[in-house]
């Protein structure tokens, strides 16, 4: 028991330590060695654990991240802070530099995880103490959580070092992977995960990822690829699958026993509020950090139940703010994880793939399950192919505000970034891409050249 908990402590220590190099977590000392820990499926299960845990408290996919730096980046969220040393205002302002600590932070905590999982992948590799199924679904989920780690960097950072050891010294003068190439690199390590991966949840509360959820990640990357038939067998699977019911009341979306669901992270400890609802509420007051905006408020219908019931009007000196109000419980939450992948998104990607493929009349069903459950006017045939990409595109910004960056994957997905600067006075069409962070480029210079614009 004393060395089972050593390893616990190793292995939270891993998780949690800062990266001072490119990709490199201080020593090797610090490291989780494959042969003690990956002979025993407790210990082997409790790093898997510490992988998640971190993804709950400092990732691209904590609730109060990705959909917050880039809700501000876009035109969700419009920012009230008074100071600017986390990096928030310039990345509102759109005035960003390479040495804003935000960016910094997103691309280290990044790939802390990233080693991490490639740490179980190798410690997997070279047991002889696990079992074959054990060993398939402890990498094939590591493999899908770096895979979507990756896929998250690659959009916002462009070409970026594709790390897939833990060899610090290799590591940390690496050159980058083009985007093209980290997509293909992407679709490969996915299918392997969905070879590895089982379908049943290994947990009821969905808060492991299964086949489906590898197979809707899968599908993102084929969106990025343009590859519309592929990612629409893949997306129609997970709809097939009998785990899975659309959720037509929009006051459960958010509850976490929800068979919508198909991935979720649980806080840290019992009773723990989500991340989300810490990161967007504030009452009675002016608010002091963000905001929901009056360009996302203006484009919800007044009957629509989203507006309704997943924001909140707070006025304070005659002036009315609005707060995301899809997460409830603040204090001794019993109901609610961070949702990061529910049924929702599967419907309107669907629809994407088949608009793409002038399949309309197909997509339309798909659209209008959205909008009829939110109460507001469905899509009328005749409908042009373009107009309904725009309308997918709108029901995904009302869908999936303050969700894990939605607003600017999708408008940079349709190209359509550059709709920005009607709003956003200072956004420039470089601004697609985050600058490369200054620490690394000065610790690797294979690195360079830096992002254009910066």
């Amino acid at each position: 028991m004393k060395r089972y908990k050593l390893y616990i402590f190793l292995i939270f220590t891993l998780s949690t330590v800062s990266c001072e190099k490119l990709l490199e977590v201080d020593t090797p000392a610090n490291q989780i060695t494959s042969d003690q820990v990956f002979e025993n499926v407790q210990t082997a299960n409790a790093a898997l654990s510490g992988l998640y845990a971190g993804l709950w408290d400092n990732s691209p996919l904590a609730g109060d991240q990705t959909g917050r730096l880039l809700g501000v980046y876009t035109d969700d969220l419009d920012f009230y802070g008074t100071t600017s040393n986390n990096g928030t205002l310039e990345l509102f302002q759109n005035t960003l530099v390479d040495s804003n600590p935000a960016v910094y932070s997103y691309w280290a905590n990044a790939y802390q995880k990233i080693y991490l999982a490639n740490a179980i992948i190798e410690g997997v590799n070279a047991s002889s103490g696990l079992s074959s199924a054990d060993k398939a679904r402890i990498k094939g989920e590591a493999l899908l959580v770096r895979s979507i780690l990756y896929c998250y960097l690659q959009q916002i950072f462009g070409d970026i070092p594709y790390v897939t050891g833990t060899d610090y010294t290799l590591n940390q003068s690496l050159s980058k992977t083009s985007a093209p190439q980290v997509l293909a690199r992407l679709a490969n390590d996915l299918n392997e995960s969905l070879s590895l991966l089982a379908e049943p949840y290994r947990n009821t509360e969905r808060i492991f990822p299964n086949r489906s959820v590898g197979r809707l990640v899968l599908a993102k990357v084929y969106l990025l690829q343009n590859r519309w038939s592929d990612a629409e067998i893949l997306l129609k699977e997970i709809l097939q699958n009998p785990l899975y019911q659309f959720q037509n009341d929009p006051s459960k979306v958010f509850e976490k026993s929800g068979t919508h669901i198909l991935w979720q992270l649980k806080p840290k400890n019992p009773g723990d509020a989500t991340k989300e609802i810490t990161a967007y509420y504030f009452s009675n007051s002016a608010p002091t950090s963000v905001a929901l905006s009056q360009s996302l408020m203006q484009s919800f219908a007044s009957t629509d139940r989203r507006k309704q019931l997943w924001t909140t009007a707070v006025t304070f000196n005659n002036n009315t703010f609005y707060r995301a109000n899809k997460y409830k419980n603040l204090n001794n939450n019993t109901t609610e994880y961070s949702v990061v992948y529910r049924l929702e998104e599967v419907y309107l990607m669907l629809a994407e793939c088949l608009a793409k493929q002038d399949k309309v009349t197909e997509a339309i069903p798909l659209v209008n399950a959205i909008k009829q459950r939110a109460n507001v006017q469905l899509i009328q045939q005749p409908v042009t192919k373009e107009a309904l990409i725009n309308e997918i595109l709108s029901e995904n910004r009302k869908e999936f505000f303050t969700e894990m960056g939605h607003r600017f994957f999708d408008l940079k997905r349709e190209n359509q970034l550059q709709n920005l600067a009607l709003v956003k006075p200072n956004w420039k069409s470089f601004h697609q891409l985050w600058p490369l962070p200054q620490k690394e480029l000065l610790l690797n210079p294979n690195l360079n050249p830096q992002n254009t614009g910066y």
